[in-house]
C-alpha cells in the first residue's frame, strides 16, 4: 500500500468517470474529491452535471457547489483547497479519489504550477472596465506589443486568456513568457499519486454528449440558465460558460430558437470532449487506461484495486 496515495479518475464529459469514483471510493475508504472546474459552482447543478443529492449519500463528496456562480474560480484556489483536502484525508486514514475531466487542473495537482502571484484586483477591474468600452483588438495588440512570444498562442477572439495575460503582466511588470519559463511549484510533492483514465472512442463520446444535453433540458437546465440571465451574472465569468450556457442563453433571452440553440451547444459540447480526450491520450500517463464509457462493469473495480495495491 502507498504511504500517502491519491487516486485520480480522469475521462472526457459522459464518459462515466463520476460512477466510478463513487464504486471506488465505496471499495477502498474514500472520498470523492472535486477536480471539475464547472462543479465547484452552486446553483448550476444540471448544467454542471454536478452529482446528485442520491450519488452523495452514496459515498461523501467534498469540494462540490463552493461559489456562487458571481466568483471568478481559478485553478490555484482549487488546488490549495484540494492540497488541504488530501492531507486530512490521509490524516483520517481515508482515500482522496479525485475525479473531474478539467485537465489544467490534473495537471496543476501532479505536476505543479507556475509561480505567477495574485493579480492586483485594481488592475482587473481596469481591464474589465476597458474591455466593456474598447474592442477587444486594441487589448489583443497592446498584449502583442508587451509579450509577443504568448499573443501567438492566444487566439484575438479569446478575451479571458487575453484579459488574464495583460492582468498579470501588469500586475508584475513582467511578461507571462516568462514566468511560464519558471520552475513549476508542486504543492503537493509528498503524493504518491495512482491514475486511472477513460478514454472512450470518440463516436460513444460525442453521442454521450448529445444524449447529455437532451437530458439537461428536460431535467430543467434552461430554468437554471434563465435565472443566470435574470441576475445579470456577467458574461465572462467561468460559470456563464460552463457547456450549454453561452448557447442556450440565447435561447432563453429570445434571440435564437430552442432547436438551433441545443444543436449549436451539441457541437460545442462534442468539440470540448474531442479535446479533453486529446489530452487524455496524448499528455496524461495513467497506470490504469479503460477504452470503454464506465456503466457498472465489476472488472473495472478490480483492475482498479489491484494496480492500488501493488498486486
Amino acid at each position: 500500500m502507498k504511504q500517502n496515495p491519491v487516486l485520480i479518475i480522469a475521462g472526457p464529459t459522459a464518459s462515466g468517470k463520476s460512477a466510478l469514483a463513487i464504486a471506488v471510493a465505496q471499495a477502498l475508504n474514500g472520498v470523492v474529491l472535486n477536480c471539475d472546474s464547472m462543479q465547484i459552482y452552486k446553483d448550476i447543478p444540471i448544467i454542471a452535471a454536478t452529482p446528485s443529492t442520491q450519488e452523495k449519500a452514496q459515498v461523501e463528496h467534498r469540494l462540490f457547489e463552493l461559489y456562487d456562480v458571481t466568483k471568478r474560480g481559478n485553478v490555484v484556489e482549487w488546488l490549495d483547497l484540494c492540497v488541504a483536502e488530501i492531507r486530512k484525508l490521509w490524516a483520517e486514514g481515508r482515500l482522496p479519489v479525485v475525479v473531474g475531466g478539467t485537465g489544467m487542473y490534473i495537471d496543476a495537482l501532479i505536476n505543479g504550477i507556475t509561480p505567477i502571484p495574485e493579480v492586483n484586483p485594481q488592475v482587473r477591474a481596469e481591464l474589465r472596465r476597458r474591455l466593456q468600452t474598447e474592442n477587444l483588438l486594441n487589448l489583443y495588440f497592446e498584449l502583442k506589443e508587451k509579450d509577443f512570444e504568448i499573443s501567438q498562442k492566444i487566439n484575438k477572439n479569446d478575451k479571458t486568456r487575453i484579459v488574464r495575460a495583460l492582468e498579470i503582466i501588469n500586475s508584475t511588470g513582467k511578461k507571462v513568457s516568462e514566468w511560464y519559463k519558471a520552475p513549476l511549484i508542486k504543492k503537493l510533492p509528498e503524493a504518491e499519486f495512482t491514475v486511472v483514465k477513460i478514454v472512450p472512442e470518440i463516436a460513444v463520446i460525442e453521442q454521450r454528449c448529445r444524449e447529455r444535453l437532451d437530458k439537461m433540458v428536460e431535467l430543467g437546465a434552461l430554468k437554471e440558465i434563465a435565472e443566470l440571465v435574470r441576475r445579470g451574472v456577467d458574461e465572462t465569468l467561468p460559470a456563464m460558460k460552463a457547456l450549454g450556457v453561452p448557447e442556450l442563453s440565447l435561447a432563453v433571452k429570445g434571440e435564437m430558437l430552442l432547436a438551433q440553440a441545443l444543436e449549436l451547444a451539441k457541437l460545442h459540447t462534442r468539440q470540448y470532449a474531442k479535446r479533453q480526450r486529446t489530452w487524455l491520450r496524448n499528455k496524461l500517463q495513467a497506470d490504469v487506461e479503460f477504452a470503454e464509457v464506465y456503466s457498472g462493469q465489476p472488472e473495472y473495480l478490480e483492475k482498479i484495486k489491484k494496480k492500488f495495491r501493488g498486486i
